[in-house]
């Protein structure tokens, strides 16, 4: 991915999107805010990983590498389709609107998604066939994950895992499958229904999206959840004991946002499964999340070259060991099947953490834009890579990421001495009336020479720490956060439609 255009864009998840029904979703409130992108001249959403949420509320943990997250469904399009009736939308329970309750929203939209699959399956729609191609062409990754979301209800209650399940079921022996899918028949219908219904209507956004000049960055986590799909449908591509459990597990050592590092828990990769196919599943997997956006960030991008691995039994990350990644050669089987006339795929590094010169040759040899964050710039040096004057063209600037504090909040957390460095780097006096800070930073990367430069909604709107995203050190509290459109003015849309045209950013 080289020679990139001059672009801006947010970074908002659907699920932080306002909305009746608990959590942010495919509805109107995602059309009404492409049109507030264009308002503000931005060519760019990007979005989190768009899977179910796994623990702790993450959609970097879901129970799929291959499903999208079925409480994005809008419920409206639902009824105005027939299948479920306006009285079952007319009483809501009590949803918050600037969170996101996840239990509360599953409560709530679950049974009304099983109603409308209920009705849509015993009808005689003329959608059904639009329904059998979709599961048609889906198969290769649509059938375990029916299945697997069908015995994880009968079975996976009190968070059992699906090592725990009955070990025909575990051991994916053929007869025990064949029998588990006729039993839960109609539960596999209802997931590959809202499988249906999600992809459909993200298309349809998609395509609203662009219809308006407005492209989507969408995320690839690098390692999956080990209670998903993906591991029980291929233990062979793991790093599995033979209970079937993670021998070793994913994490970062210790750094920006932990002291004991994060132990993720993912289980890794058998490397030379992949190499020996082919890197088959990362190209399918990659496949289709190209369908579901135009550019991909990939999440963790260090760990292609090397991976921290982590004892499944350790209580945190410090005493894990560097081993080698895959390297060019996964990325290589994905250009082959997957790359532009000239081999190019859109692709945007993650290159944030521990990154070492051989992580940097890795990616200036496959052709990636890397990232910078100006939250990570200001630490005096002036050497250092997140300052805009060090960096390169190929490059994707943010004033922060889901990671980080909000900018406000960061910029609250620094001392005299701190904001002191920022303001001479920005050429301000103490005194002198200025922008917000969040407005100078985000400012500072629309001038930058990075090619692309995206913002956080809370930065646009100005949001303090209550408003972050995600606390890297916190397992349970994050994902939860929503705007409301009262938060928003015309001066937002304004401001960021006139830094587009000051520093070329116009598409």
């Amino acid at each position: 991915m080289t020679s990139l255009p001059r672009q801006c864009g947010v970074l908002l998840h659907p699920t932080s999107l306002p909305g009746p029904h608990g959590c942010g979703d495919l509805g109107p409130a995602a059309y009404h805010f492409v049109d507030w992108l264009v308002a503000g001249r931005q060519s760019l959403w990007q979005v989190l990983p768009l899977g179910s949420v796994g623990p702790g509320n993450s959609p970097y943990i879901s129970p799929s590498a291959f499903a999208g997250n079925e409480l994005l469904i809008d419920l409206a399009q639902l009824a105005a389709a027939g299948w479920l009736n306006t009285t079952d939308l007319a009483v809501l329970p009590n949803l918050p609107a600037g969170r996101v309750d996840y239990a509360k929203a599953r409560s709530f939209r679950l049974p009304l998604l099983r109603r409308a699959a209920e009705r849509f399956l015993a009808g005689k729609s003329t959608e059904h066939e639009p329904f059998k191609a979709f599961c048609s062409e889906a198969k290769a990754w649509l059938d375990d994950y029916a299945l697997f979301m069908a015995l994880d209800g009968a079975h996976g209650g009190a968070g059992q895992v699906w090592q725990e399940w009955p070990a025909p079921l575990a051991r994916r022996q053929p007869e025990a499958l064949r029998k588990a899918a006729r039993k839960h028949a109609d539960e596999v219908a209802f997931w590959k229904f809202c499988q249906w219904r999600f992809f459909e209507q993200w298309a349809a956004l998609k395509r609203y999206a662009h219809a308006r000049g407005v492209e989507i960055i969408g995320d690839l986590p690098i390692f999956v959840a080990g209670h998903s799909a993906d591991v029980w449908a291929h233990p062979e591509l793991f790093d599995l004991d033979p209970a079937g459990r993670p021998r070793v597990v994913a994490g970062v050592p210790p750094d920006y946002f932990s002291a004991t590092g994060q132990r993720w828990g993912n289980p890794l990769y058998r490397w030379p499964a992949h190499a020996a196919e082919n890197y088959r599943w990362w190209v399918d997997r990659m496949r289709q999340t190209m369908k579901l956006c135009d550019i991909v960030r990939i999440d963790h991008f260090r760990g292609f070259e090397a991976y921290w691995e982590i004892a499944a039994e350790a209580e945190t990350a410090i005493d894990g060991q560097w081993r080698p990644g895959p390297g060019i050669a996964v990325f290589d089987a994905m250009r082959h099947d997957l790359g532009d006339a000239d081999g190019r795929l859109r692709i945007i590094a993650e290159d944030l953490g521990i990154i070492t010169p051989e992580v940097n040759a890795l990616r200036r040899a496959i052709g990636l834009p890397g990232m910078r964050i100006l939250q990570f710039a200001f630490d005096g040096d002036p050497h250092n890579l997140y300052l805009p004057h060090n960096y390169e063209e190929n490059t994707v600037v943010y004033t922060g990421t889901h990671d980080n504090d909000t900018t406000r909040g960061w910029w609250e957390a620094l001392d005299t001495k701190q904001q002191a460095y920022v303001r001479a780097y920005l050429g301000l006096d103490e005194g002198t009336a200025s922008e917000a800070p969040h407005w100078q930073l985000i400012r500072l990367a629309s001038a930058s020479v990075a090619a692309l430069c995206v913002v956080p909604m809370q930065d646009v709107l100005g949001l303090d720490s209550a408003h972050r995203m995600n606390e890297p050190s916190l397992s349970e509290g994050s994902w939860e956060w929503r705007f409301s459109w009262d938060q928003v003015d015309a001066s937002h849309a304004h401001r960021l439609a006139e830094l587009t045209r000051l520093y070329g950013r116009a598409r």
